[in-house]
C-alpha cells in the first residue's frame, strides 16, 4: 500500500519530464537541496536547440521584466503542504438549507495563491471561465504579502505570520502606497504567480476576464501577453463604471474601466452571439415612389388573380402603375402562398408575405448602459439589505454578461478575488434564467473589515463573512423569484478554509525516546483535525473535485466515507479490523484510503493486501 504525499503536485518536475521527452539531450543530473540526485535541464543546450544562431544573455531583445520577477515566477511552481478544511456549519445546502453539504459550489477562504496551488491538479483544465477584480494599485489598495527572499515554509516559520500551532497571527496583506519605491514591482509580483497558476486550470477553450483601470492596464496587458501569449489576446472591453465625476479632482472625469479578455487557446473560443428574430412582414406588391408608372417598367404591368379576383397595379389616383416583381416571379410567389389579397374600402391590393428571419451578429467591446455602473451594484446590495456593507461592488449584470458570453451552461466558473461574491450571484442568476447548471468557486482572503466601517458595525468581521451572507441572501431571493422553475436550482455552497497540513512533522532525536515509548506507534495526524478534514486533504491528491458527493455510512461498526458512490472509500477510524477491510474490499472501490495508525493490530496490516487481492485486486490502496 502506497503512502499519500499530502502536498500539491510538483509542476517543476512535470515540466522537466515534458522537456526531456522533446529534447533528451538537454537533460542532465544534479544533486538537489537534500543531496539526492534528480533530473535537471541544461539550459545552454536547450537554448542552442531552439535557435540557429548564438544568442547571448547580453543581447538586446524585447522583454518585460521587473525586480524579483524570477522569484515571483518560481513562487507559482513551489509545492505547498497547505490543506483545505471543510466547515459544515457555515455551508449551505443545494436548496438553501443552513449547514447542508450537498452543493456543488465552493466558497474557499484563504490566500488565493496557496488555494490555487492546492486545487491546481484537481481542476487542471476544468475551469471554463475566470473572472477577477484584483486590487487596482491606486495607492490605497491592499496587496498580498508574498515573500520572495525565502521559501514559503521558511517565511511562515520566521515571519510571525503563524504561531506554533499553525494559526495565522498576522494579516498577510499590506497597503501598497505610492510612496513605496517598488510600487509597480510590488503589484506585479503579487499578480504574476496567481495568473500563472490560473492559466493551468482553464479548459482548452477557457477564457479569463480581468477588471482593471488606467493605472495598471499597460502592465497587466504585457503580463498576460507573456503568460497566455499575445496571440491569445481576445479583446479589451470598456465599461462605463461611474455615472459622473466621482472620486477625482481632475478636470477630466474618468468614468470608465477596462476588462481584459485572454484565452487559453483563442482558436477554440466560441463566444455567444446576438441572435435577432424578425417576424414575417407584409409588403404591398405595387411599386411606390420613384419609377412607379407603367411606362417606367412596362413588363411589370400584368394581372394577378387570387380567389377569383383579378387585380392590376393601379395607383391610388386611378392611373396605371406597376408591380415590384416580374410576372414569372409573381407566379412563383403565388405557388408558394407568399401573395395575399387585401381589400380596403372596396379597393383591392396584392401583398407579399415575407418569411420570419434570423440575423446573427457579435457583441461589441463597448459595454452598453444596460450593464449598469458600480451604483447599480450598490442598489443590488441594498435590495439584499446589505447596503453600505461593501464599497464599489460590481453590478451582477456585468459579470453575468461574461458568463453568458462563455457559452457553457454546465461550466465551472472561478473568481479568486471574490470580494462581495458578485460572480457567485451572477452564476446563480443566469442559471435561474436559462436553466443552466453552472457551478462556481469563490476564493477570498479573510481580510478584516475596517473597525469603523458599516460592515464591522453590522457584525461582519471580514470580507468572507460578507461574501457568504451575500450568496445566502441572493440565492434565497433568486429561488423565490424563479418559482417552480427554480426548484432544482443549486443556491448553496461548501465552505472550505485554507490551513496548515493535517499531518504532524514527526521527527525525534535519540534523547526524545525512553524505555516507555520506544515501541509505541506515532500518530502523524494533528490532534485537532477531524476525519472530514483528512478526507478533504486526500481528495485533491486523488484528483477528486472538492464538490464531489460525499456520504457517511457505517461498515462493520466503523464510520466510512463514500465519495461519488464507491469511487473513493475512506475510513480514518481507529481499531479497524479484517471484517471492516473485507466489507469495503467487496464493494470494489476505485480508491481506498485509511490511516496507517487505524489498524487494530499487526495482523490487520499483514492481511490487508491479501484481502484486497482476493476481493478487489484493481482497487488502488493508499495510506496516510
Amino acid at each position: 500500500m502506497d503512502k499519500l504525499n499530502m502536498q500539491s503536485g510538483d509542476f517543476v518536475r512535470s515540466n522537466v519530464a515534458k522537456i526531456a521527452t522533446l529534447f533528451p539531450q538537454c537533460v542532465t543530473e544534479r544533486l538537489n537541496k537534500d543531496g539526492k540526485p534528480e533530473l535537471a535541464i541544461d539550459f545552454d543546450k536547450l537554448r542552442s536547440e531552439l535557435s540557429d544562431e548564438i544568442f547571448g544573455d547580453s543581447e538586446e531583445r524585447y522583454q518585460f521584466t521587473w525586480p524579483e520577477k524570477r522569484k515571483a515566477s518560481h513562487l507559482a511552481n513551489e509545492r505547498t503542504t497547505m490543506t483545505l478544511r471543510p466547515c459544515r456549519e457555515e455551508s449551505v445546502g443545494k436548496d438553501g438549507t443552513p449547514g447542508g453539504f450537498d452543493s456543488e459550489n465552493l466558497y474557499i477562504e484563504g490566500d488565493n495563491l496557496d488555494v490555487l496551488k492546492v486545487i491546481r491538479e484537481t481542476y487542471l483544465g476544468k475551469v471554463k471561465m475566470i473572472y477577477i477584480d484584483p486590487p487596482y494599485n491606486t495607492g490605497n489598495d491592499f496587496v498580498y504579502n508574498d515573500d520572495f527572499a525565502v521559501s514559503r515554509d521558511e517565511f511562515e516559520a520566521h515571519s510571525g505570520l503563524f504561531d506554533e500551532e499553525g494559526n495565522q497571527t498576522v494579516d498577510p496583506m499590506v497597503r501598497n502606497t505610492e510612496s513605496n519605491g517598488r510600487f509597480h514591482t510590488f503589484w506585479l509580483n503579487m499578480i504574476y504567480p496567481r495568473l500563472k497558476v490560473a492559466r493551468d486550470i482553464l479548459t482548452d477553450d477557457g477564457v479569463i476576464f480581468i477588471s482593471i483601470d488606467d493605472r495598471e492596464i499597460s502592465n497587466i496587458t504585457k503580463l498576460c501577453d507573456e503568460i497566455f501569449g499575445n496571440s491569445n489576446f481576445v479583446c479589451q472591453f470598456t465599461w462605463k463604471s461611474k455615472l459622473g465625476k466621482v472620486g477625482t479632482t481632475s478636470t477630466i472625469s474618468a468614468v470608465h474601466e477596462y476588462i481584459l479578455c485572454y484565452a487559453k487557446n483563442v482558436d477554440l473560443v466560441n463566444f455567444e452571439m446576438i441572435v435577432k428574430q424578425s417576424d414575417g412582414r407584409k409588403e404591398n406588391l405595387r411599386q411606390w415612389g420613384v419609377a412607379d408608372r407603367r411606362e417606367d417598367r412596362p413588363s411589370m404591368w400584368y394581372p394577378i388573380t387570387i380567389n377569383g379576383i383579378t387585380v392590376y397595379p393601379y395607383k391610388d389616383n386611378g392611373t396605371e402603375g406597376r408591380w415590384r416583381v416580374g410576372e414569372e416571379m409573381a407566379k412563383e410567389l403565388l405557388a408558394s402562398n407568399a401573395l395575399v389579397l387585401g381589400n380596403k374600402d372596396g379597393k383591392y391590393n396584392i401583398y407579399r408575405i415575407f418569411p420570419k428571419s434570423e440575423s446573427i451578429s457579435a457583441y461589441t467591446t463597448l459595454l452598453l448602459d444596460d450593464i449598469g455602473t458600480t451604483a447599480k451594484g450598490a442598489i443590488t446590495l441594498k435590495e439584499l439589505k446589505l447596503n453600505k456593507i461593501f464599497d464599489f461592488s460590481k453590478p451582477v449584470e456585468l459579470i453575468k454578461h461574461f458568463v453568458f458570453l462563455s457559452k457553457d451552461k454546465q461550466g465551472l466558473y472561478l473568481d479568486f478575488f471574490s470580494g462581495s461574491a458578485t460572480t457567485a450571484h451572477a452564476v446563480m442568476q443566469l442559471n435561474s434564467e436559462d436553466g443552466g447548471n453552472r457551478r462556481f468557486i469563490m476564493v477570498q482572503l479573510t481580510e478584516e473589515t475596517d473597525k469603523d466601517s458599516e460592515a464591522r458595525k453590522a457584525g461582519y468581521a471580514n470580507i468572507c463573512e460578507i461574501g457568504k451572507e451575500r450568496i445566502r441572501r441572493a440565492g434565497k431571493k433568486i429561488k423565490e423569484e424563479a418559482g417552480l422553475q427554480g426548484q432544482d436550482l443549486d443556491i448553496g455552497f461548501r465552505v472550505l478554509k485554507l490551513d496548515s497540513s493535517n499531518m504532524e512533522d514527526v521527527y525525534y532525536t535519540p534523547e526524545d525516546f525512553d524505555a516507555n515509548n520506544i515501541f509505541s506507534s506515532i500518530d502523524n495526524v494533528k490532534p485537532d483535525r477531524t476525519p472530514l478534514d483528512l478526507l478533504f486533504q486526500v481528495m485533491p491528491e486523488l484528483n477528486i473535485e472538492l464538490s464531489a458527493k460525499i456520504e457517511e455510512k457505517e461498515v462493520i461498526g466503523k464510520k466510512v466515507f463514500f465519495v461519488d458512490d464507491t469511487y473513493l472509500i475512506a475510513t480514518f477510524d481507529m481499531d479497524v479490523n479484517e471484517s471492516t477491510i473485507t466489507g469495503i474490499a467487496k464493494m470494489k472501490p476505485q480508491y481506498f484510503v485509511m490511516r496507517d495508525a487505524s489498524a487494530a493490530n499487526d495482523n490487520v496490516l499483514d492481511n490487508f493486501e491479501q484481502i484486497f487481492r482476493h476481493y478487489s485486486p484493481d482497487t488502488i490502496r493508499r495510506v496516510l
